[in-house]
């Protein structure tokens, strides 16, 4: 940089900086932090009815205000703008919560009755063709969960023989309704 001389030929100071404009800054903003976080915390406590919330909320809305302090700090009213975004984030927490529960529980459509007759006629139709001894066995086994050794004594029969004769009636019903089920 060249130096600058005077008429008389002394070395004068460089040029001032432009006078740079006041830039607010943290301590301004942990002053604004100090003077409004307790009063702000008490209605957003009001509001949500919960401690835990009000906090949450309020971090979030001197967060998005830190964000924008230089900003913010210019607007007529400081106090009103943080107000407002606390508000805008009570309702924002508000909407998704609800769409969340919406999501988590929604409601099941009743039952078709039609669908579930001809389930049982499906049902009923391949049962027909099985003996009635191996229907008998089937039901007892696989519909009402009977081990060999009940199903036997409500047949009269020996377990070995409930054994049989439900292999192949359960064979008979998959080869009915082409399933492998």
């Amino acid at each position: 940089m060249a130096e600058m001389t005077t008429l008389r030929g002394n070395v004068a100071a460089p040029p001032a900086p432009p006078a740079a404009v006041a830039q607010p800054g943290p301590v301004e903003f942990e002053a604004f932090f100090a003077e409004h976080h307790v009063r702000l915390f008490r209605a957003l406590w009001l509001l949500a009815r919960d401690r835990a919330e009000a906090e949450e909320i309020m971090q979030d809305a001197f967060v998005r205000l830190w964000e924008r302090w230089p900003r913010v700090s210019a607007h007529p009213d400081p106090v009103g703008y943080l107000y407002r975004t606390a508000m805008n984030v009570f309702r924002s927490r508000r909407r998704r919560a609800a769409v969340a529960v919406r999501r988590a529980v929604r409601p099941s459509l009743p039952p078709d009755p039609l669908e579930g007759v001809e389930e049982r006629d499906v049902a009923v139709r391949a049962l027909a063709v099985l003996t009635p001894r191996e229907r008998a066995a089937v039901v007892l086994v696989d519909v009402l969960g009977m081990n060999g050794a009940e199903a036997a004594e409500a047949l009269g029969v020996r377990p070995s023989t409930v054994r049989v004769l439900a292999g192949r009636g359960r064979d008979r019903l998959r080869k009915e309704l082409g399933g492998d089920d």
